[in-house]
């Protein structure tokens, strides 16, 4: 039977449930090590992740507490999970799922307390911070990290776009964006930009991870899961048209919508693909960018190298890591 840990951001979201639930039928044999911002009782999400878990007996599997918003709290959990690792409390990593999100259609960017915007901060930096901080935690044998993508990555794909998304020539206007009058549209672009710069940079560190001989058999992807109708980001954070809109007209029409659009879906479509692009599964081996499970090509700007190179280097800086804090040391020589 398979072993190794799987690590879920996001663990009791819309696609994170049913995935959670398809590990721990499919494959037994893994840890699953569930992050959740809000680990209490009192969380009704977290509530159904617990019934998920009860379902399995002998599950091996646990809920911890991990607010993305806060980076001091994102490397208290890394130092204390590659210490339970080190200590063979539980089985180094198979695969990180960076699967937890946010957005906000409705404000202009929020700071967080490390003074980023938080739609960057939840999807990309701390995810950045998670991923370079644990890269010692996986097995000899390597594994893989999910990153999650989005058609909102690449301009003039995603429906709710009216403004691009696009790197800035000041990249720091990705972490701290100007207030525009269209208040959906900005917060739609920063949801994209954040789904941009975290494509991008899953391509430079797959180039990194492969000249490192201890690290070259971890391998990277940028996942677009697809359009996922159900998600619960529709009820926080948006219009009340949009909520009602995706509650009343899109939902119910699913099945006509992909007959014209195959990457409308739920997130229970998504899950188990999800998990088998993370057990190395599908496309073994393989690394870069994902749409559904086939290899694609993402957006010309993502690819761009310079951009990625600088994307990198700003990342690093924004999450706190430096190569006394990474096992990744030739990335930052």
């Amino acid at each position: 039977m398979a072993e190794g840990s799987v690590l879920i951001t996001g663990a009791n979201g819309t696609l994170a449930l049913p995935a959670v639930d398809y590990l721990l039928e499919k494959y037994p044999g893994y840890t699953a090590i569930l992050a959740v911002r809000d680990a209490s009782e009192d969380d009704p999400n977290t509530q159904k992740l617990r019934e998920i878990i009860s379902r399995h007996p002998g599950a091996k599997a646990s809920i911890r507490k991990l607010d993305l918003a806060r980076l001091s709290e994102v490397h208290e959990f890394a130092t204390k999970l590659s210490e339970e690792i080190i200590a063979k409390e539980i089985p180094p990593l198979k695969s990180i799922l960076c699967n937890a999100c946010y957005w906000n259609l409705v404000g202009d960017s929020e700071l967080t307390e490390d003074g980023y915007d938080k739609t960057m901060q939840v999807n990309h930096i701390s995810h950045v911070a998670l991923v370079l901080r644990l890269l010692d935690s996986f097995a000899p044998d390597g594994g893989r990290i999910v990153m999650f993508s989005s058609e909102a990555h690449e301009p003039h794909r995603a429906t709710l776009e009216n403004i691009p998304p696009a790197i800035p020539e000041d990249v720091n206007l990705l972490v701290k964006p100007l207030p525009l009058e269209d208040k959906r549209g900005a917060g739609f672009q920063r949801y994209g930009n954040s789904k941009l710069v975290t494509t991008a940079w899953t391509h430079a560190l797959n180039r990194y991870l492969e000249k490192d001989e201890n690290l070259n058999k971890i391998t990277a992807v940028a996942y677009n899961p697809g359009g996922l109708v159900d998600s619960r980001m529709f009820e926080k954070n948006v219009s009340t048209f949009l909520n009602l809109s995706f509650r009343y007209a899109i939902r119910p029409l699913l099945p006509l919508l992909r007959l014209q659009n195959s990457q409308m879906r739920t997130g229970a479509d998504s899950a188990g693909d999800a998990i088998e692009l993370a057990l190395d599964h599908v496309n073994p081996g393989e690394r870069g960018y994902f749409e559904l499970l086939e290899k694609a090509e993402s957006s010309p700007e993502s690819r761009d190298e310079a951009k990625q190179g600088k994307l990198w280097v700003k990342s690093a800086e924004w999450a706190g890591i430096n190569k006394g804090n990474t096992a990744l040391k030739g990335a930052f020589e």
